[in-house]
């Protein structure tokens, strides 16, 4: 069935339900629509975090393996210098250190 076309002429019918007066909303002198089914959901019975927790770990997991080669060689670069820097430090700071550079200071 095909809904009814819309009639916009203007009319004096009574306005809103059992004849109340609602303002000037809803009175467009229009007969009434038919053929027109509208259906809704509760809120109290949609779910909004439905597939949260599964969406979230493949997305995280998606998303971290395309980035991981943009920070994971700076990162592991600058962990082996830190660690190459520590470790010089640490010669350099003991007795064997201090004997062979003690003449360039």
């Amino acid at each position: 069935m095909r809904p009814s076309q819309i009639l916009r002429s203007g009319g004096d019918g009574e306005v809103g339900k059992y004849g109340k007066y609602l303002g000037p909303w809803g009175n467009f002198g229009s007969p009434v629509q038919k053929g027109v089914a509208s259906y809704a959901l509760s809120a109290n019975s949609q779910r909004p975090l439905a597939g949260t927790l599964n969406a979230a770990i493949f997305n995280t997991w998606r998303r971290f393996s395309h980035q991981v080669l943009y920070f994971a060689p700076p990162l592991i670069a600058a962990y082996v210098a830190m660690e190459w820097a520590i470790e010089r430090n640490e010669y350099l700071n003991s007795k064997p250190g201090r004997l062979e550079f003690a003449d360039e200071e």
